[in-house]
C-alpha cells in the first residue's frame, strides 16, 4: 500500500497531502535531516503519488499502475534522480547541466515531472548559479526535491528558493518496524541495533551485518590490550572496509559504521569511567573497556570521541580511507602509550 514504507514521518505526509488537495503544492523542497532517516524514500513515494494514474485519494498512489511500477523501479521517464560523480567532492557543472536539461523537457507520460538531487550538501556556488533559474522559474508541473543534512549546509541562494521540510531522527518503534520488514525480528538484536543507530534506520541496517560485530570484537580486543599494535589494527580495519565492495560509496558507508562502533565503545568506556554500568555489555567486554578507561582517562576519552566525529566528517570529503584509519588508530595508540 502507498506510503506504508514510510515510518516516523506521518505528519510530513499529511502536510503534503493537504497542500496537494488545496492546490498549494510547492515547486521546490529542501528535505533536511540525518542520513538514513527516510528522506530519499519519502521523495520517491511523493513522486509515485504525483505521477500515479489511478490515485486512491489525493496524493496517495495506487501502487499497481504502470507509472507506480516505473517509479518504484526508478525507471520512470519523468523522474530524474541526480547525484554527484563518484570521484568528485561536489556536483560538477556538467551534472547540474543534465538536471537543467531534464527540467526543460515536456513530461513524457503526463503533466508532471519530479527531480531529486541526492547530494544537496555538495552543490557548489558555480553549480548553484546554473541551477537557480530552474528554481526561480520552474516548468509547470515540476517538483524539485533536494536532500540535505541541514538547511545551514545549503547556499543561501538555494535555501531561500525552497520550502524547507525537516526530517527528524526516527524513534525506536519506527526503526524496529523497519528492521522487522528486513527480517530482523530477534528482540535483543533489534534493541541493540536501535541503540547504536542514532535514529537512523540506514545505520541500523548497516550494523545488522554479522561481519560488523566480528570487527567490533577486533576493536574491543585492541582497546583491552596493554599496548595497541597500530599497523595490524589499521590493516584489519582497511580490509574490513574494503570487504564492503569495490564501489566507493559502499566502502565509505562501511567506514562510517566502523566509526560508529568505535564511538559506541568509547562512550561505554566513558560511562564506566564515571562509575556507571555498561549498556548491554558482557562482563568480559566491560572489563576490557574499564581497563582502557583507566589508562586513558576521561579527558582522553573525550579527545578520542572528538576524533571519531572529525573522521566521520572527512569520510564524505573523499579522504583516503586507509589514511583515515591510520590517523584514528594512531590517536588511540598514543592515548595508551
Amino acid at each position: 500500500m502507498a506510503w506504508e514504507r514510510i515510518h516516523g514521518h506521518d505528519a510530513i505526509r499529511r502536510q503534503f497531502q493537504a497542500a496537494f488537495a488545496r492546490g498549494r503544492l510547492g515547486h521546490a523542497y529542501l528535505f533536511t535531516g540525518p542520513s538514513g532517516v527516510g528522506k530519499r524514500l519519502f521523495a520517491l513515494e511523493l513522486a509515485k503519488a504525483l505521477l500515479c494514474e489511478s490515485p486512491l485519494t489525493p496524493l496517495t498512489a495506487c501502487d499497481h499502475c504502470s507509472s507506480c511500477a516505473l517509479v518504484t523501479a526508478e525507471t520512470h521517464p519523468d523522474v530524474h534522480v541526480s547525484r554527484k560523480l563518484e570521484d568528485k567532492n561536489e556536483y560538477t557543472v556538467d551534472v547540474i547541466a543534465e538536471v537543467c536539461k531534464f527540467l526543460q523537457l515536456t513530461p513524457t507520460r503526463g503533466t508532471r515531472k519530479i527531480c531529486l538531487l541526492e547530494d544537496g550538501d555538495d552543490i557548489n556556488e558555480q553549480s548553484a548559479n546554473k541551477f537557480l533559474k530552474n528554481l526561480e522559474e520552474p516548468y509547470p508541473g515540476t517538483t524539485i526535491v533536494i536532500l540535505s543534512t541541514s538547511a545551514d549546509a545549503q547556499l543561501p541562494t538555494i535555501r531561500s528558493r525552497c520550502q524547507i521540510v525537516p526530517f527528524s531522527p526516527l524513534g525506536a518503534e519506527a526503526i524496529t518496524k523497519i528492521l522487522a520488514e528486513n527480517e530482523i525480528t530477534d528482540r535483543a538484536k533489534a534493541d541493540r541495533l536501535v541503540r547504536l543507530a542514532g535514529g537512523s534506520a540506514g545505520q541500523a541496517l548497516a550494523l545488522s551485518d554479522d561481519a560488523v560485530w566480528d570487527f567490533r570484537a577486533t576493536l574491543l580486543q585492541a582497546l583491552g590490550s596493554p599496548r595497541i599494535a597500530s599497523a595490524p589494527l589499521v590493516e584489519k580495519w582497511s580490509e574490513f572496509v574494503e570487504s564492503a565492495g569495490k564501489e566507493s560509496p559502499a566502502q565509505r558507508a562501511r567506514a562510517s559504521v566502523v566509526l560508529r562502533l568505535l564511538a559506541d565503545l568509547l562512550s561505554q568506556a566513558m560511562r564506566l569511567a564515571h562509575g556507571g554500568g555498561g549498556d548491554g555489555l558482557e562482563p568480559m567486554e566491560a572489563e576490557k573497556l574499564q581497563r582502557f578507561a583507566d589508562k586513558v582517562g576521561v579527558d582522553g576519552l573525550v579527545e578520542l570521541l572528538e576524533k571519531c566525529v572529525e573522521a566521520d566528517y572527512w569520510i564524505d570529503r573523499r579522504v583516503q580511507l586507509p589514511l583515515l584509519a591510520e590517523l584514528v588508530v594512531e590517536k588511540i595508540s598514543r592515548s595508551v602509550a
